[in-house]
């Protein structure tokens, strides 16, 4: 899957993420999941009531863990949205300019955080075996 021709998952930037977290990566990337989720809630409900100030330390969070394990286009979204919020509450305006990109933002968290469990979970899906027979990967 992609987003303007680039990948969900930069997997080198995802590997070395793996490699230096060693055996705390999977309760990182659990984290992750939770926090991207209160994240991505909050982004929303900030749209709806037109509170730039509630959007920019949930989308800064999101920017930053995303961009730890190789989620760029999830990053670069919450970064625009972000910058967005923080425009707004320079200029004392309401962030509608943000709505296409907090639009796309869940869909994007919900995939990319998909392929991210995927590549982390150690164990394939497998069929089962009928008694006999090698189980069909």
């Amino acid at each position: 899957m992609t987003i303007a021709d680039d990948p969900l998952v930069n997997w080198e930037n995802f590997q070395q993420a793996r490699s230096e977290l060693g055996a705390n990566f999977v309760r990182i990337l659990g984290y992750f999941r939770e926090d991207g989720i209160k994240s991505v809630d909050r982004i929303e409900d900030a749209m709806r009531s037109q509170n730039a100030t509630a959007m920019v330390i949930p989308a800064h969070t999101l920017k930053g863990e995303a961009r730890q394990f190789g989620a760029d286009p999830l990053s670069d979204v919450a970064e625009t949205i972000e910058m967005i919020a923080r425009g707004c509450i320079e200029r004392r305006e309401t962030p509608t300019e943000a709505l296409e990109h907090v639009v796309k933002l869940r869909p994007l968290f919900e995939t990319t955080l998909d392929m991210l469990e995927r590549e982390a979970n150690p164990l394939v899906a497998r069929k089962p075996a009928a008694f006999g027979r090698r189980p069909v990967l």
